[in-house]
């Protein structure tokens, strides 16, 4: 038989391994849950972006960053050029 102060060391230690266990399982679903709703955060950041870079290109006014003139006032302003962007704009 073992003796009184071998079972309370045995008692202890089983419990401070189930303590122990619990604190340290709790502690890696919380790193967990945060990298996850980092993770989701960063994926609807991303879609926000696409979606306004998308949003850019499709309402951007014709011929812009091609150097093409649109200004119908303005003495270098090819028409023939502006209406052959419009088309390729919009086919």
């Amino acid at each position: 038989m073992a003796s009184t102060g071998v079972n309370v060391l045995r008692w202890g230690a089983l419990a401070f391994g189930v303590f122990y266990g619990f604190t340290h399982q709790t502690a890696i679903s919380s790193r967990d849950k945060i990298a996850a709703e980092k993770h989701e955060y960063e994926r609807k950041e991303k879609l926000i972006s696409d979606a306004k870079a998308a949003w850019a290109k499709k309402n951007a006014p014709p011929g812009q960053g091609s150097g093409l003139i649109t200004d119908p006032n303005d003495p270098k302003f090819d028409l023939e050029a502006f209406l052959t962007q419009v088309q390729k704009d919009n086919p």
